[in-house]
């Protein structure tokens, strides 16, 4: 394999075995056997890929077969071959390319800091920095979140502000109308948990806790 500025090549009279990491692009003109995680990889005509990958983008004009999962595009040329079980954002293909494969798309994935302030007995905006949903194949209106286990108060939409929800989407929390309201208790922590869900019912796994803490 060998390096040109950001990209790396493994050349086409190259056969690697192995897990390989790559940090920014990397192109395969050889043969890998293995596992392959990289920013993007461009699998030439004369390039094969068999085991594991795990990119944001994919471009194959190759053959690519196994376990692979590409957050963003995974574009098939026309010289290019896919098989296996595939998990994807974007997916194209050029006419003369080859699919055989299981698809998926990729399920949400919770961010932010999982953190608010609140006054005691106050009422608090949960915004995108606090929590939000990454998913490149639903817009935010598919993407569902779950309230369980609400402590020392109640996720509400500030339309509705006395009124507990266990439910809210990825909208409602851009548009800052996911509220969390305070009952006023002496504990200094509150807080509840939440998982998202996309259009297709894929999850973010396991339930993550959103801490509030209590001020005043």
């Amino acid at each position: 394999m060998s390096e040109h500025g950001s990209k790396s090549v493994i050349m086409s009279d190259a056969v690697v075995e192995g897990d390989v990491v790559s940090k920014g692009q990397l192109v395969v003109n050889g043969r890998l056997q293995g596992s392959l995680t990289a920013r993007q990889v461009t699998i030439s005509k004369t390039g094969e890929l068999y085991g594991k990958l795990r990119a944001e983008d994919a471009d194959v004009h190759g053959a690519l077969q196994g376990d692979v999962v590409i957050r963003g595009l995974i574009r098939i040329g026309e010289t290019g071959a896919v098989a296996g079980d595939v998990v994807y954002g974007k997916i194209s293909m050029d006419k003369g390319g080859e699919l055989s494969a299981t698809l998926r798309n990729v399920p949400p994935h919770l961010a932010g800091d999982f953190n608010v302030a609140v006054k005691r007995g106050g009422v608090v905006v949960i915004t995108t920095d606090d929590l939000t949903a990454l998913d490149p194949d639903d817009v935010a209106a598919d993407l569902v979140y779950s309230v369980t286990k609400p402590a020392h108060g109640f996720v509400a939409l500030a339309s509705a502000s006395s009124t507990p929800v266990t439910r809210f989407t990825q909208a409602d929390l851009e548009a800052a109308q996911v509220i969390f309201v305070h009952d006023g208790s002496s504990e200094p922590a509150a807080g509840f948990d939440t998982l998202v869900a996309d259009a297709k019912g894929a999850t973010s796994g396991k339930t993550r806790h959103v801490s509030v803490i209590v001020k005043g």
